[in-house]
């Protein structure tokens, strides 16, 4: 019986980890279905939604676990209900709290948060910090792209960033 599993990894860094962790996952008989992988205070760190056979989890769990990654195994959840899709991108000089502020605004309407990208980078002209949000939203039947901005703004130049909300 075929069953998927989510797998969550971290190591140190270095050429070639996600090819070995490809491998280890085909070793087991499973095939790769999606995956954020990203490079986070200088460690490796992903997720990755495997399906294999069921017998097969033993397997994948040691042959990852031999590539040298910390590695934890979850069943995969059922596939979220429908709701209309909304794209978020916040940016601001950076300050401790905007994240909470922001996720704390959309989970009071019931948006639910699909995918966050958070970064800091340099302000071209100051030398600032700027804090950078990207994130993709599912609005619940009831919400509309109006009550997320009108949310939002209420909060925007109390934690002094710009929101750009698109489809």
């Amino acid at each position: 019986m075929l069953t998927k599993v989510i797998l969550t990894v971290i190591g140190n860094d270095r050429p070639g980890l996600t090819g070995v962790l490809a491998d280890a996952v085909l070793a087991a008989g499973g095939n790769w279905l999606e995956s954020q992988l990203v490079r986070l205070g200088g460690k490796f760190v992903g997720c990755v939604l495997v399906e294999l056979q069921a017998d097969r989890l033993d397997a994948l769990l040691a042959g990852v676990d031999a590539t040298g990654l910390k590695v934890d195994m979850v069943a995969a959840g059922e596939a979220a209900a429908g709701g209309t899709p909304l794209s978020l991108s916040v940016v601001g000089q950076d300050k401790p709290g905007i994240v909470r502020e922001v996720t704390a605004v959309l989970g009071n309407i019931s948006v639910n948060i699909e995918r966050l990208e958070t970064a800091l980078q340099d302000g071209a002209w100051s030398g600032a910090r700027l804090f950078t949000a990207q994130a993709d939203l599912l609005l619940p039947p009831g919400v509309s792209e109006g009550d997320v901005r009108d949310a939002l703004e209420a909060i925007s130049a109390e934690i002094m960033v710009d929101v750009t909300i698109g489809g």
